[in-house]
C-alpha cells in the first residue's frame, strides 16, 4: 500500500516530536511505502533534511507556502465569479457559515486563474472583502482589512493549487493546512482519509493570535474564526479521526467531529530500550534534564527562570537543556541574554543529543511547555525511571498522576507560566532522593503497561489495513 502523510512544519525538517513520530511510523512498517507532503513557510528551508529517510520513503515532495513571492498577477482583472462561489469563497474567509471546500477546490484550481496573485489582484476578489467588511462593520481603514485577509488566505491558495500525489490513503497529522491537502487528496483521488490531531491546532493558533503583535486587535476574531473553519473542513471530510489522550477528543467533539469517528491511540516508546542506559553519577551533582527543542512553544524562558531559583537553593544543581537551538535562532539568542542577565551559572545547553545517550544520568526531567499533545519526552524519562516536572498542558497530567488523576505519581504538575511553583517542585525532587525514587518506578510501570511502542504501530498497522483495503 502507498500512504501519503501530509505535515505542517514539522518532518522531516526539525526533531522530535511530530517529526519523531512520522519515522517512527515509516521505519517500522516496512511493508508500506509512504510519500511525504509537507508543508514549510519558508522555501530557504527546502531540502534542509534533518532525517535519513527509510528505504520505504518513496518520494518528498515539498510545498512552500512563500511560493507566491515569485508570482506576477495583473491588478484588476474580473473573472466573473458566479454568485455561488463568490458566497462561498466569503464565508471561507469570514467564517460564519458552512463552506463547500469541494466547490472552493473547484474554483480555484479551475483555468481560469494562472496563479495565486491572479486571483488576490481581481475584483472578484476586491469584491469579496468589501461584502466582508459591510457585514462585519470594522472600524480600521478597508487597506488594513484587504492586506489582513490577504495574508490570512494566501498560504491556503498555495496548498490548494498544488498537485498532490497519488496514493492509496491519505494521512494528514494535523489539521490546518496539512488538514486542507489531505481534504483536497481526498476530493481529487476518491481515496480516504486518516487525521491524527496530536495538539489541537485551531486552539494552538487562537492562543498565537490573542498574544500576537502582528495581528490588530479588531482582526483577531477573524483570524480565529478562520483557523476554525480550516480544522472543520477535515473533521468533516476524515474517515477516521486519531487522537492521544481522552480529553483532546472531548475538545474535538465540541468542535464538531462526530465523536463515532474518534479513537484514542496513545503514543509509544520501547521499554526495553532504556533499560540499560547508564545510572546517574555519583558526584554529589543534582542533574536536571530538559528534552526538549529551544523555542518559544517550550518556554524555555520560564525554564530559566525557575532554574534561577533552584540554583540558589540547591548550588551543585545543574540543567541540562538537550535539543537543537538553530530553528528560532533569536529565541535562543534571548534565552542566552536571559541566563546572562540573571547570573545563572549552571544552565548547559547541549544543542541536538542522542537522548538515550543523557537521560540515564539525569536525576529528573522538566518540561515547561505552553502547549503540547502528548510529549515523547515524558513518556522517554517515564521508561528510564525518571521523575518529571511538568506544566499542565497536553496529556502531561494523565501521564504522570495516571487517567483517574489519583493512581500513583510519576512526577509532579504545575501552572503554566508560573516559574516559582516550577522551582519549588524541582527543588522539592531535588531535596528528597526517595521521593525521586518512587515516582521513577511509578512513571516506568505506567509507561510499561500503558505506552508502549508496540502496541502503537500495531494498531496503526490494523487502521492502515482496515481503510486501504
Amino acid at each position: 500500500m502507498k500512504i501519503c502523510l501530509i505535515a505542517e512544519g514539522s518532518y522531516p525538517y526539525v526533531t522530535g516530536g511530530v517529526s519523531t513520530w512520522v519515522q517512527t511510523l515509516m521505519t517500522e512498517m516496512h511493508e508500506h511505502e509512504f510519500i511525504i507532503y509537507v508543508i514549510n513557510a519558508d522555501s530557504k528551508r527546502q531540502g534542509q533534511y534533518v532525517y535519513e529517510f527509510p528505504p520505504n520513503l518513496v518520494e518528498v515532495k515539498e510545498v512552500c507556502l512563500d511560493s507566491y513571492k515569485i508570482e506576477k498577477g495583473k491588478w484588476g482583472k474580473r473573472f466573473n465569479v458566479s454568485d455561488g462561489d463568490f458566497a462561498n469563497i466569503a464565508s471561507l474567509i469570514g467564517g460564519t457559515a458552512s463552506t463547500d471546500w469541494g466547490r472552493v477546490f473547484d474554483l480555484l484550481r479551475s483555468g481560469m486563474f494562472e496563479n495565486t496573485i491572479d486571483f488576490l489582484s481581481s475584483k472578484d476578489y476586491l469584491d469579496i472583502v468589501e461584502g466582508l467588511a459591510e457585514e462585519t462593520g470594522h472600524p480600521l481603514p478597508f487597506n488594513d482589512l484587504f492586506w489582513t485577509v490577504n495574508s490570512m488566505i494566501q498560504p491556503l491558495l498555495i496548498i490548494v493549487r498544488e498537485t498532490i500525489p497519488e496514493a492509496d490513503l491519505y494521512h494528514s497529522v494535523s489539521t490546518g493546512y496539512a488538514g486542507i491537502a489531505g481534504v483536497l487528496a481526498k476530493h481529487l483521488h476518491g481515496k480516504p482519509l486518516l487525521l491524527t490531531e496530536h495538539g489541537i491546532y485551531s486552539r494552538e493558533r487562537e492562543e498565537e493570535i490573542i498574544k500576537a503583535d502582528w495581528v490588530k486587535g479588531e482582526f483577531k476574531d477573524l483570524w480565529i474564526r478562520y483557523f476554525y473553519n480550516l480544522s472543520s473542513a477535515i473533521y468533516d471530510a476524515a474517515d477516521e479521526v486519531i487522537t492521544l489522550f481522552h480529553r483532546n477528543m472531548e475538545i474535538e467533539v465540541e468542535m464538531g467531529c462526530a465523536e463515532e469517528k474518534i479513537s484514542i491511540i496513545p503514543n509509544g516508546v520501547e521499554v526495553g530500550q532504556y533499560a540499560a542506559l547508564p545510572a546517574v553519577p555519583d558526584d554529589g551533582v543534582i542533574r536536571i534534564g530538559a528534552i526538549v527543542r529551544v523555542v518559544a512553544i517550550k518556554d524555555i524562558k520560564t525554564m530559566i527562570h525557575s532554574f534561577a531559583l533552584v540554583e540558589k537553593e540547591i548550588p551543585n544543581a545543574e540543567l541540562h537543556i538537550m535539543g537543537s537551538a538553530d530553528e528560532e535562532e533569536m529565541y535562543y539568542e534571548e534565552c542566552l541574554q536571559l541566563v546572562s542577565s540573571l547570573g545563572v551559572k549552571n544552565i548547559i545547553f547541549t544543542g541536538q543529543v542522542n537522548v538515550k545517550e543523557y537521560v540515564g544520568n539525569m536525576d529528573m526531567i522538566v518540561l515547561t511547555s505552553i502547549s503540547e499533545g502528548q510529549p515523547l519526552a515524558i513518556l522517554e524519562a517515564m521508561a528510564n525511571g525518571k521523575p518529571v516536572v511538568a506544566t499542565n498542558v497536553g496529556s502531561c497530567k494523565e501521564l504522570l498522576l495516571g487517567k483517574s488523576g489519583d493512581d500513583k505519581p510519576a512526577g509532579i504538575i504545575c501552572p503554566v507560566l508560573h516559574y516559582e511553583k516550577i522551582a519549588e517542585a524541582l527543588v522539592k525532587l531535588c531535596r528528597n532522593p526517595k521521593m525521586r525514587e518512587t515516582m521513577g518506578r511509578n512513571g516506568y510501570e505506567r509507561v510499561r503497561r500503558f505506552y508502549r511502542k508496540s502496541v502503537f504501530i500495531e494498531r496503526y498497522r490494523t487502521l492502515y489495513q482496515s481503510l486501504g483495503r
